[in-house]
This record gives structure tokens, sequence and C-alpha cells, in this order.
């Protein structure tokens, strides 16, 4: 895998900083894919993880199960019990009818949530709302039972259109990469002034990451991310979560981790902001 050259991070992270969204990916072969791939998937070992990790000073981690693996979480249970449940916790992606007994080894793991997983880039499809809601609606009652969040990888437009069905979930809830509102279309636009309303004035379930910026705002200075990120930060700082997306996939050799990192000062300059996104929140939402 070719990764962009790495400068030096901008600020020092505060005490118990987390990374609340990256992957983990064993040597071709190891572990099988799933159909469809978005992606080729690269050999992204724990071991070069943690060595960025170490420069970034992040110590706390969550993994988050790549669609590469589809709904075989091996690899990644495998390196999270390699760090422990005191330093590390999970997302998986699993089938509503698993077993009560795989939820709660998952638990005992340190895993708390489960992805609901579309590809950011799905052109638009009414029909796709409907066909998410059993799954939607069967994993927020059973994540509700094990005290786990839903975590939301969509497009944009669908972000905004299960919109109203988050304001009935019951447990806490995640959207990555800003919900994927394209940076360029501003935060004026209809679907990001609906999240930031809800944010404001919704039931405090939601909350928004930090992560992929590379995949809704313009490289290479992702400039057009600043305006949404402060809009998010003014809207909820104590519901705002940061992630690597480390090993970046497809976008490696364009961006570097510290490089997305450093964006965190600018769209946080106040240190007192960036301990919230790095630390408080990630440990309230995730128990730590």
């Amino acid at each position: 895998m070719s990764l962009k050259p790495e400068g030096a991070p901008a600020f020092t992270s505060p005490a118990l900083a987390c990374d609340a969204h990256f992957h983990v990916f064993g040597p071709p072969g190891a572990h099988p894919y799933a159909g469809g791939l978005r992606y080729t998937p690269p050999h992204a070992p724990l071991n070069e993880y943690l060595e960025l990790a170490r420069s970034l000073g992040l110590v706390r981690f969550v993994f988050v199960q790549p669609s590469a693996y589809g709904r075989d979480n091996t690899c990644m249970l495998q390196a999270m019990e390699a760090v422990g449940t005191t330093r590390c916790r999970g997302i998986v992606d699993v089938d509503e009818d698993v077993s009560d007994a795989e939820l709660a080894r998952l638990n005992a793991l340190g895993v708390r949530g489960v992805r609901i997983n579309v590809s950011p880039v799905q052109p638009f499809d009414a029909a796709l709302v409907d066909q998410l809601l059993p799954r939607i609606q069967t994993l927020d009652a059973r994540c509700a039972e094990m005290g786990w969040h839903l975590d939301f990888l969509l497009p944009g437009w669908l972000t905004e259109a299960l919109l109203p069905v988050m304001d009935k979930l019951r447990v806490d809830h995640s959207l990555a990469h800003m919900g994927m509102f394209l940076g360029r279309e501003g935060p004026a636009q209809a679907g990001f002034v609906k999240l930031l309303d809800r944010l404001r004035h919704g039931n405090g379930r939601t909350w928004v990451k930090f992560t992929g910026t590379y995949r809704m705002a313009t490289a290479p200075l992702f400039t057009d991310a600043l305006p949404m990120a402060q809009a998010l930060i003014d809207a909820a700082p104590e519901r705002i979560i940061w992630g690597s997306d480390y090993p970046h996939l497809s976008f490696a050799d364009k961006v570097g981790s510290v490089e997305l990192f450093n964006l965190l000062k600018d769209w946080a300059p106040q240190a007192s902001t960036r301990q919230k996104i790095l630390t408080d929140n990630p440990a309230a939402l995730f128990g730590f």
C-alpha cells in the first residue's frame, strides 16, 4: 500500500485521546472478503497502526469493521483482543438475527455498536429507505438491550432521508464523515441544516464523526470542510468525535493521517474543544 509521506502533528493531543474510527486488514488471503468490493483491501496490520497512533498521542481506540470483510469480524476482533478492553472498543457488522450468545461474546471483547453501512457514493434510490428500515429497527431493539449504539455510514442524501427514522431510535447513533454532506455544497444545504437542527433540538442521541474528510471535502486542502466542521461544533460540541479513518483505502496515496489530524487544529482552535472531541466525548459514547 502506498502511503503519502507524513509530517509532524500541529498540536499535542489531550490525555487519553481516542481514535474513534479506523480499520485493520490482514494480509491478502488471511480472511475471506465480501462480495462486491468497493476497493482493493490493503494489508494494514495492527502494529503499523499503533505506530501512527503513538506519533499522534492517541491511546484509546475504536476499531470499525471494514466493508471488505462483510460480516466476518474476525480480523478486527483479533486485533481488539491484542489491545485489550481497557484501551479499545469495536463496531461490528452483524446479521439482524445474530444470536444472543454471540452478542454477549462480542460485548465481552469490547464491542459497543453495529454498523449500518451503505456506500457513500450510492446514487439516489427512493426505495432504499424502506429496504433498510427492518434492519435498522431490529438492530435498534437489540442494541438497546446491550447498551450499544448504531453507527451509520451513508451518502448525504440517505442521511437526510433517514433523519426522521433516527428521531425514533432508542439508542445513540453516530454518523460517519459528517453525514457525508459534501463540503462543496456548504453548510446551508438542506440536509445539513436539518442535521444541525437535530443536534440542537433533537433527543440528544445523535453523534457526528469527524472522519473521512477526503470523502466529503475537496483535496488537497479540504478548506470546504472547515465551515461544515465549525457549524457542527457550534451546534453540539459535546457530541462530536474524531477518527483517522486509517488506512484511507483508495485515498492512501493522496492524504496523510497526520495531515488529517492537523485539520482539527483549524476546526477547533481551542484546546478545551479538542479535549471534548478527542477524549471526553468518545469516553462518554464508548464507555471508556
